[in-house]
């Protein structure tokens, strides 16, 4: 289901905007569809009160709570099921944070990413994404939510945006605490600039080197590292929010010292924050998380050369934390063969 048929469906029962704003305002906070008392705007029309019933059921059924999984770290792995039976996964993170998938599976295919193993299978509709803010909302609050789950929101822009939309209004959420997180995609710089919310922007960069990128992201749109941050830079000058530059930190990959030039080459004097993410290691995948002393000593390196840099530890290890391998998990993925290691060019 998409929000615009939600829309729809509320004003072909005689719905006027302030009652489907009523509507949706409700819903996103995980209240009752017919809450808000009734002195703040007109009542709600008889046909949309006897038809909120069937409409509850329908929205609680786009989300529901597989199974979930708390880690020592204050997160939570939900896996999430959705009405077809396919699962995606959300995470719960300290501080009122909440990460949600945009697609089951995806088609950037990230070597080191158990989600994208088998491709893409289907897009989330923009109502089943606000669902799991939803979802979430009836456990804690959720005062942030970043897209950087299961899928390439650039891949889903129609849904994401329009999710996007809903949950910087009736949502309640600021604008900067809504985060596309995207491997680079020029429809992004295109649309995103044009929205009425214009939600922050994280880039995976992960490289500096434009021939190690295509190998570590080998399906990606052919975006340099060098053109990715100017079109990053462009952007958040235009909004007034930093890029996040994502690094998952891989040992032995592009934890060298020559990627840390790279990196003060690229952000020097940019209007950027560096979020270095030791990698969460994936079973079966040939890549190991650097030691985190190692990791720390590569942030303060880059303090001190001038690059804002937060050295973020990855919510939900314990609890199998990547992205993807909760689903993997359940499916029974892990008893797959191991893939043969993989060789970078130095």
């Amino acid at each position: 289901m998409r929000i615009e048929h939600l829309r729809q469906r509320l004003a072909d029962l005689g719905a006027k905007p302030v009652h489907i704003q009523r509507v949706l305002r409700a819903w996103t906070h995980a209240l009752p569809l017919s809450a808000g008392p009734a002195r703040r705007g007109p009542n709600l029309p008889q046909a949309v009160l006897d038809a909120l019933p069937a409409i509850t059921a329908e929205l609680d059924g786009l989300a529901r709570l597989h199974s979930e999984h708390p880690a020592e770290d204050g997160s939570a792995r939900l896996l999430v099921q959705l009405p077809d039976g396919q699962t995606v996964e959300s995470v719960l993170l300290p501080r009122d944070g909440l990460c949600v998938s945009s697609q089951v599976g995806c088609a950037v295919g990230c070597v080191f990413c158990m989600t994208g193993r088998d491709g893409l299978l289907r897009q989330v509709g923009s109502a089943e994404i606000v669902a799991q803010v939803v979802l979430a909302r009836r456990q804690r609050a959720v005062k942030k939510v970043v897209f950087m789950g299961m899928g390439e929101p650039a891949h889903n822009m129609e849904n994401v945006i329009e999710a996007i939309q809903l949950l910087g209004t009736e949502g309640g959420i600021g604008h900067k605490n809504l985060v596309f997180s995207t491997v680079g995609d020029h429809r992004v710089f295109e649309r995103l600039p044009t929205l009425t919310v214009k939600p922050a922007l994280a880039l995976s960069l992960h490289t500096s080197r434009a021939d190690l990128r295509v190998e570590l992201l080998p399906k990606a749109p052919r975006i340099s590292p060098d053109e990715l941050v100017e079109l990053g830079e462009t952007y958040a000058r235009r909004t007034g929010y930093p890029i996040q530059y994502q690094w998952t930190l891989i040992d032995g990959v592009n934890d060298t010292p020559e990627e840390l030039d790279g990196i003060v080459r690229l952000l020097s004097g940019k209007y950027a924050i560096m979020n270095m993410i030791p990698y969460n290691a994936v079973p079966d995948l040939p890549f190991r998380r650097p030691a985190w002393d190692k990791a720390a000593d590569i942030a303060r390196q880059l303090h001190r050369r001038g690059i804002l840099t937060k050295l973020r530890n990855s919510a939900g290890q314990d609890v199998e934390g990547g992205c993807g391998q909760l689903r993997a998990r359940v499916l029974g993925d892990e008893t797959r063969p191991a893939e043969a290691p993989v060789k970078f060019v130095r």
